[in-house]
C-alpha cells in the first residue's frame, strides 16, 4: 500500500491556534506534508484571519475540477473523523491538501492509489472565526 502524498501548493494560512494544536498534534508522528504546511504557512490570529480561508472545522464546499461533482466536508482533528457525514481528518490526503487554502483556490492531492485529485474551494459555508468562535 503505498503512502498518500500530497503537495502543498502556494501560500496558506493558518490561525495561531491551529498551528499550535497541528503542531502538538503532529508531534507524535508528523507526516512529511504537514510538516511541510507548518513550516511554509503564514500564521495569523484567529481574530484576524479571512473569513475565505479554511481553518479547522470550517464546511467547505468543493468542486471536482475534473467531474464537477459537489461536495461538502468538514476539516477536523483526527478524532473528530467521521468521513460518512462529510467530517475529513485534518492529517488526511483531503484535509491537509485544504486547510488554509482561500474560496477559489484548487486543492490538489493523491489518493492513497496514486490517483491524482483535485477541486477548486467554491465556497466556505462555516468557519469558526466568522461566528466570533476563536477557540474550536
Amino acid at each position: 500500500m503505498h503512502e498518500a502524498v500530497v503537495v502543498v501548493h502556494g501560500e496558506r494560512t493558518l490561525t495561531e491556534l491551529d498551528f499550535s494544536r497541528l503542531t502538538r498534534l503532529a508531534g507524535q508522528r508528523q507526516p512529511p506534508v504537514l510538516a511541510d504546511l507548518l513550516a511554509n504557512a503564514e500564521v495569523t490570529s484567529s481574530r484576524a484571519v479571512r473569513s475565505d480561508v479554511v481553518t479547522m472545522y470550517s464546511r467547505v464546499e468543493l468542486v471536482d475540477v475534473h467531474t464537477h461533482r459537489r461536495q461538502v466536508l468538514t476539516i477536523c482533528y483526527p478524532q473528530d473523523a467521521e468521513p460518512a457525514a462529510g467530517f475529513i481528518s485534518v492529517l488526511s490526503p483531503v484535509g491537509v491538501s485544504l486547510l488554509g487554502l482561500k474560496v477559489g483556490d484548487v486543492a490538489k492531492w493523491l489518493t492513497p492509489h496514486g490517483e491524482e485529485c483535485a477541486a477548486v474551494v467554491e465556497s466556505i459555508q462555516f468557519q469558526p472565526e466568522a461566528t466570533g468562535d476563536y477557540l474550536t
